[in-house]
């Protein structure tokens, strides 16, 4: 469903991903893991078209989206739930939905205020409330929520358990399963391995710009090799 290939990426003359290269198969929950700094957040970041790739292609169901602007992207039906939130504070619940609006699209779930109120129950008790009054975990299923309302096929989720409390990170693990269930494509970058360990089939590993190592979540969680030199803080 989403191939990177070649990828090559500067913030000025500073190179920040190099030749990276991944994919991510229908239906399949893949993660970037790496360490402060790595790369993970300027790869998502290039997917959805908020920074341009210098060099190399990016390519959803098959058609090229590297040259695309984010708003062309998210049409397409690729979803992004920034590491920031960016929630609208002064907004209600509701409100925030409405903005993520976008019409239903063959061969995915169509999503309604109604059934993400039965993914997020929290939600569903606070449909009036400003963003602004809600607890960090609350904005972060209500800004997955309002992607959501987009009705993608692939969702990127830039470390959706940073600054969670552990009751609040395995409610997230459990609703990227449910995503799943419903026959979504999930990407996300995360330092956290216990929740990676969770919810990922795949997994890679990004160092300085770089994918140093590829392959499922399960092997990953046996070479503790690998994760001591590219993952041990």
């Amino acid at each position: 469903m989403l191939s990177i290939s070649g990828l090559n990426t500067f913030y000025g003359r500073a190179h920040i991903l190099a030749d990276l290269a991944l994919e991510a198969r229908r239906g399949e929950v893949v993660v970037l893991l790496g360490r402060n700094g790595a790369g993970k957040s300027t790869t998502m970041k290039s997917v959805i078209g908020l920074v341009a790739a210098q060099s190399g292609e990016i390519s959803f169901e098959g058609k090229r989206i590297d040259k695309l602007p984010p708003h062309r992207i998210a049409q397409l039906g690729l979803g992004y739930v920034p590491e920031e939130r960016r929630i609208f504070t002064d907004l209600s619940v509701m409100e925030n939905l409405d903005i993520g609006r976008q019409a239903p699209r063959s061969d995915t779930p169509t999503w309604t205020p109604d059934r993400l109120f039965e993914l997020f129950p929290n939600l569903g008790r606070m449909k009036d409330r400003p963003g602004g009054r809600m607890s960090g975990g609350e904005q972060q299923m209500l800004t997955i929520a309002r992607t959501l309302m987009g009705n993608p096929r692939l969702i990127l989720l830039d470390e959706p358990s940073e600054g969670l409390a552990p009751v609040i990170v395995e409610q997230m693990a459990k609703t990227i399963l449910q995503l799943k269930a419903e026959g979504l494509t999930v990407l996300l970058s995360e330092q956290n391995l216990h929740f990676a360990q969770l919810v990922a089939d795949r997994a890679y590993i990004i160092e300085k710009g770089r994918i140093r190592y590829q392959g499922t979540m399960a092997d990953l969680s046996q070479d503790a090799a690998v994760r001591e030199q590219y993952l041990s803080v």
